[in-house]
């Protein structure tokens, strides 16, 4: 997602940190361009926090590095760990230039704060911006702490600076074979006012950076002594399970047997809650127990219309209203003269293709806990992506100041975007109401069946493309009009006022294809659903559309879709070599179908170029029973650098995971306005047995860094839609496959 564009587009630029380490007084309170975010967000907040205008949001080493006298090293990182790798990539990215072993490093995500700002004056973690944001900007910061260290031991030792160095944890005097610990420096020198300048390793000379190191976190998640927010308690705290309406936007109206609820073994209250009934009691089980038994009246959704969620909605009445949809769209992209081009066309080709709602399925179900506490604070413990953002919706909530809400960013147990704030798509205004009102630590938990009618979804999406095809078989144009709604739109203001919103027409614009006329239009049309940033986002869907599409162009004009994709990159190097890399790493392209273990099997190819970094990916595909099985993904990626060799390949491999299972599966379904999924046994998610085998060459290219997270997923659906149409002619535009039925 180009959030970065949105943030920089609403004037966020001035709030970018210089070059240079300032030291500063700590300040806990909201700052920067994230109240310029929450302002879009929520308009009541003001624009500028003006108190933290004095911090440079990343540069402040006592704000992010913690020395202990026994030489103990926590960082205190500005992003959440959710199964990323984020914590041992800044243990790596601090450590060498500190000199300090990676594996010595305890992580955590640092409170609320204006230090923390760090991706254009925003703090969050998503859109494959963590890394790429901070690398420099933390490579600087261990660098700056070394020289603070170095130059306080050789005021202890009586020597030069320059007769100083370091080892690992350790500032070392040659000459005399002193050592000091950094433990024993640590309080003097991080007073010190930092250097102007400071020298950065050579990264010849990594020993910890651009190496597999293993993950920090990986001995507590196989022991089970890792901590998520589902396993967290406080002292006193009640425990609280609810039943959402059926509707979203209904609230309800009475509870028929309240009194026999209350009688229940352990039930400490009914609570009526917007949109919701919850339970309080002294365990989850009872309180689930009691609200499941609730027999609540609700009031009516609305009789029609796309204002709410009204008793008519569904997903095919959605899908047919954009497909039909006639408003004037908004140009977002141009190129050359394409109505020219159609009108001297050998060859016209034109496609429908869609994506349905997705859930984001991640493994912890929700919860958060509330607690106000005497000095008049309320405390929070919840799963989230932007500390600053749930700080300041939760002092609302509360009617406190932000500075009153103290918060605790756990580990997330499953990320994929699920952790912003999406009104009703979130339990922790639940558990500050129920705090509130109980006056008692509580612990909201959803479970699976709540969290499935109330995630914020991926948007259903549609696009309608049109090529001609010259004489010569190759596209002369392509013209897309996109129809529909994107996360950055609804959340952040993007394409306001008759523009265009970003993260609907990502992996439609900007391909890299030499086309000499394009036309990609947009047209605006608004979900009454809640809708939500799913991994990738926009390219999730879109190059699936785009790279389906080409393949269709490439078989009007009788082109291998290969060739014809590495003939129209003959001037784009970068991303040529990855076609080529890809090839080679699948032992050479074929399409086929051609004969292989089990029968017939065939190859699709797509590239994409998500987040800053590129990729090609090809699929090898046969059909077992009428249905789609994926042998093989290969993938190509160029991220412009790494930090983690190990960490980016198994992101790679995961995104690569979670886009077939999208392909193959997914699907969330309105109909009489009521979701019809309510839970994984209805919502089928990609089984072990259906995983084939994923090949990641990562390749360098020297590029700036690119994200990582998300850029192995979008060229996944294509791949493996492009694979099944070489095998079965049918050009399948319309998600999952598994709706399609093929024969043997």
């Amino acid at each position: 997602m180009n959030m970065l564009a949105a943030i920089e587009s609403a004037d966020a630029t001035a709030l970018i940190p210089a070059e240079g380490v300032a030291n500063l007084s700590r300040r806990g309170v909201l700052g920067g361009a994230a109240s310029l975010v929450l302002g879009a967000l929520l308009p009541s907040i003001p624009a500028r926090a003006q108190t933290a205008q004095a911090v440079r949001p990343g540069t402040r080493v006592p704000a992010f590095l913690v020395i202990g006298k026994d030489n103990s090293f926590k960082i205190l990182s500005p992003f959440v760990e959710g199964g990323q790798g984020i914590n041992t990539g800044m243990a790596q990215t601090i450590g060498e230039e500190l000199d300090v072993d990676p594996a010595r490093f305890d992580v955590e995500c640092a409170p609320p704060g204006p230090d923390y700002a760090v991706i254009g004056g925003l703090r969050m973690t998503g859109g494959s911006f963590s890394t790429r944001s901070s690398y420099m900007l933390m490579r600087r910061l261990g660098a700056t702490a070394r020289e603070m260290l170095i130059r306080t031991a050789a005021t202890r030792l009586k020597v030069k600076p320059d007769s100083l160095t370091t080892e690992d944890g350790h500032v070392v005097h040659p000459a005399s074979r002193r050592r000091l610990a950094y433990g024993e420096l640590a309080e003097e020198a991080l007073k010190l006012p930092p250097a102007a300048e400071v020298k950065l390793r050579d990264p010849a000379t990594f020993r910890w950076l651009r190496k597999p190191i293993p993950r920090l976190d990986v001995r507590a998640k196989s022991t089970g002594k890792a901590i998520y927010a589902i396993d967290q308690k406080v002292d006193g705290m009640l425990y609280a399970a609810v039943q959402h309406a059926p509707h979203l936007g209904t609230n309800p109206t009475g509870i028929a047997n309240e009194g026999a609820l209350k009688a229940m073994p352990g039930v400490h209250g009914v609570h009526r809650l917007p949109g919701a009934v919850a339970v309080t009691a002294n365990s989850w089980y009872r309180a689930r127990k009691a609200v499941e038994a609730a027999e609540v009246a609700w009031s009516a959704p609305p009789a029609s219309g796309f204002e709410a969620i009204a008793a008519d909605y569904s997903s095919a009445g959605l899908l047919s209203a954009l497909k039909g949809n006639t408003t004037q769209a908004v140009s977002a992209e141009k190129e050359g003269d394409v109505a020219a081009a159609f009108s001297t066309a050998t060859k016209v080709v034109e496609a429908e293709y869609d994506a349905p709602y997705l859930a984001h399925g991640q493994l912890e179900p929700p919860s958060s806990i509330a607690r106000f506490n005497a000095d008049g604070s309320l405390e929070l413990w919840l799963p989230n992506q932007m500390p600053e953002l749930f700080q300041s919706v939760a002092a609302q909530t509360a009617g406190l100041p932000p500075d009153k809400v103290i918060l605790h960013s756990p580990m997330l147990g499953g990320f994929f975007g699920r952790h912003f704030v999406y009104g009703p798509g979130n339990p922790f205004q639940q558990a500050i109401l129920l705090a509130k009102e109980t006056g008692k630590p509580v612990k909201v938990l959803w479970s699976r069946e709540e969290e499935f009618k109330r995630d914020a979804l991926r948007p259903l999406s549609f696009s309608r493309f049109r090529a001609a095809i010259g004489a010569d078989g190759k596209p002369t144009a392509i013209q897309v009009r996109t129809v529909g709604e994107g996360p950055l739109g609804r959340y952040f203001g993007a394409g306001a006022n008759g523009g265009v919103d970003s993260s609907a027409v990502e992996g439609i614009v900007e391909k890299p294809y030499a086309i000499a006329n394009k036309a990609m239009e947009y047209v605006r049309f608004s979900h009454p659903v809640t809708i939500a940033f799913w991994r990738s986002v926009g390219h999730s869907m879109n190059d699936y559309f785009y790279e389906g599409f080409f393949d269709e162009m490439a078989d009007a004009g009788k082109q291998d879709p290969f060739q014809l994709r590495r003939e129209l990159l003959k001037d784009k190097p970068r991303h040529r070599k990855l076609l080529e890399t890809v090839a080679a790493i699948s032992g050479g392209w074929k399409r086929g179908p051609y004969d292989a273990e089990g029968g017939k099997r065939a190859r699709g190819v797509a590239m994409a170029s998500p987040f800053g970094s590129e990729t090609a990916t090809i699929a090898e595909v046969s059909l077992e029973a009428g249905e789609v099985k994926v042998h093989n993904l290969w993938i190509a990626f160029d991220p412009g650098s790494i930090v983690n060799p190990a960490i980016v390949k198994s992101q790679v491999e995961s995104a690569a995971a979670l886009g077939l299972s999208a392909t193959l599966f997914e699907e969330l379904v309105y109909d009489g306005g009521l979701r019809q999924s309510h839970n994984f046994d209805d919502y089928p998610i990609l089984s072990r047995a259906a995983m084939p085998q994923v090949h990641v060459e990562i390749v360098e290219s020297g590029a700036p860094m690119g994200g990582v997270g998300e850029p192995g997923l979008p060229g996944v659906p294509p791949a493996v839609v492009n694979a099944v149409a070489a095998l079965t002619g049918r050009h399948i535009r319309s998600l999952p496959m598994s709706k399609a039925k093929f024969g043997s």
